[in-house]
């Protein structure tokens, strides 16, 4: 299973079964509490500097941030028929050994996923 998908199945689980924030106003909102357990963003969104923030804000509060190819896929893992910006998971629900998994494994690499250097 590639991380994508990896991603996008924690995000699903947590909706069905935890909590999650959708958009990335919200997902601010949720870092900035300090009530986002981890965070996902679209790669595709335009313009970038809607979901620039998130890897730093993140990083500054010390939670994991990935990124997804596409804001569709990511819209359809949060249950919307749109495409969504950025997620954040605030209640792990079932989603928790998938999110500490991932958070495990990767926190420096994924924030530099989906960001050209």
């Amino acid at each position: 299973m590639s991380d994508d998908a990896k991603i996008l199945e924690a995000v699903e689980i947590a909706r069905t079964s935890g909590k999650i924030r959708k958009g990335a106003n919200e997902a601010t909102k949720a870092i900035e509490k300090g009530q986002a357990k981890m965070v996902v963003y679209a790669a595709d969104v335009s313009p970038k500097e809607i979901v620039m923030h998130l890897p730093l804000l993140c990083k500054e509060k010390n939670i994991s941030c990935f990124a997804v190819a596409k804001k569709e896929d990511l819209g359809a893992a949060a249950g919307l028929a749109l495409g969504t910006a950025a997620v954040a998971i605030v209640k792990e629900g079932e989603a928790k050994g998938a999110v500490d998994g991932l958070t495990r494994g990767s926190s420096s690499r994924t924030e530099k996923k989906g960001r050209s250097e």
